[in-house]
């Protein structure tokens, strides 16, 4: 048995231990970045067990605490554009670690036991599967973070059995706290996608590919106290408890994604103060058009300055993005993107203007009620439900992306549900 802990206190604990026991062991005292691993474990023979319990922390989070033990920076996952700036290049130090363990194990008979967040599981097994190493049949046993550690958050052990030649794709979902009891669902890879569910999967992926309606994301503007007002005894009221006086050239009602997911038929609360039909649009003509609404924007410039988003630099003033022509659609069948449900909900005008939502938010843009209902009803259907079920991982921080929305085959949708309604008929 040998330990690797960077803590002095800890690594003279687990001598001690070792002391007592019979097989022996030694402890080495040392930082995981700057320790030789592929040494150590070419010294020591098969089968081989690697176990642990890597921090429970993003690189962002070390970085905020002005820690230096964290790995050299890289966009190891490619994100480019977009993606990089809004932070889907940061990444829990735990997946970092055990990437490379599961590559250094590569090929030697062997498992791995690690304890860690079941997102972080999961990105480890995609690449690991995507890379094409010798995994065999892996699993989860989901844990009570809360009851155990008393950390809020969705945790497993994450056991990984090595075997030359052998290529799993598969990781069946246990409960450890009945460890040998029924497998809960089965997540994998198939053809080069992660997938929730694999029975799922298997029963309708036919209904897979690209469909001639867009999903889009409601507006994102990062600064809720001064775009979006609330009509409080007939005037409008922002955020910071000011009256506001604007035109309604530029005002919208909005849902935000709790009201889309708590009611069937979602009314809007508030209104969004939209500025742009068009990302990157210009603002300036707001100044002819709507003095007021500029003189109330001018008024909360530097508030809009502040927005930490890199996105909103070099744009014209009081920029907002997720905007354009589909923003303004009549009606929509609009999904909460936070919620833990596939609940596909119709939202038409509201005061004889188009409802906006928020950023949380997903939507397909309609031109007529019927448009919007057959499609809610078709997204609403058993097919759509388990086709999803296939995709989605409901600990996710947002469960429901426009990635998983866009998966689905609209037209292939409605045929199989035609062919299924034609086949009860009869």
């Amino acid at each position: 048995m040998v330990g690797v802990e960077r803590n002095a206190d800890y690594a003279e604990s687990a001598r001690a231990a070792l002391s007592h026991h019979t097989a022996g062991g030694s402890v080495v005292e040392a930082d995981f970045f700057g320790f030789d691993w592929p040494a150590l474990l070419t010294q020591l023979p098969d089968p081989l067990l690697v176990v642990g319990n890597p921090p429970w922390v993003t690189k962002a989070a070390l970085s905020s605490l002005e820690s230096t033990n964290v790995p050299e920076k890289s966009n190891a996952r490619r994100h480019t554009g977009l993606d990089a700036l809004t932070g889907k290049s940061n990444f829990d130090i735990s997946e970092w670690m055990l990437l490379r363990l599961l590559r250094w194990l590569n090929g030697r008979h062997a498992t791995l036991a690690m304890l860690c967040k079941t997102t972080v599981a999961r990105k480890v097994l995609a690449s690991a599967w995507k890379d094409d190493l010798s995994l065999g049949g892996a699993r989860m046993y989901r844990l009570n973070a809360m009851s155990h550690f008393g950390a809020a958050v969705d945790a497993c052990l994450l056991v990984v059995p090595f075997t030359p030649a052998s290529l799993g794709r598969d990781c069946e979902v246990r409960d450890l706290d009945a460890p040998h009891g029924a497998t809960i669902t089965t997540f994998g890879y198939r053809d080069g996608t992660l997938v929730a569910d694999t029975a799922h999967h298997e029963r309708w992926k036919h209904l897979a590919g690209t469909s001639r309606r867009r999903w889009r994301s409601g507006i994102k503007h990062d600064c809720g106290a001064v775009m979006e007002l609330r009509e409080e005894h007939g005037r409008l009221e922002n955020g910071l408890g000011d009256v506001v006086e604007i035109e309604p050239a530029f005002l919208y009602p909005m849902l935000k994604t709790s009201e889309v997911a708590a009611s069937p038929t979602p009314r809007p609360s508030r209104w969004m103060l939209v500025p742009q039909t068009s990302i990157g649009e210009d603002t300036a003509a707001i100044r002819e058009r709507a003095p007021l609404t500029w003189a109330y924007l001018t008024k909360h410039a530097a508030t809009l300055d502040r927005r930490g988003s890199s996105i909103y630099r070099g744009r014209p003033p009081f920029s907002i993005f997720g905007v354009g022509d589909y923003s303004f659609a009549p009606w929509k069948v609009v999904i909460s993107g936070f919620y833990k449900r596939l609940d596909f909900r119709v939202v038409g005008p509201h005061r004889d203007k188009p409802v906006v939502l928020d950023d949380l938010s997903y939507f397909l843009a309609c031109d007529s009620r019927q448009d919007a209902e057959t499609l809610a009803a078709l997204l609403n259907s058993e097919p759509a439900r388990q086709f999803y079920e296939a995709f989605v991982f409901w600990d996710a921080k947002r469960p429901v992306t426009i990635e998983v929305l866009s998966r689905l085959d609209l037209d292939a949708l409605a045929a199989a549900t035609l062919s299924t309604a034609v086949r009860r008929s009869r």
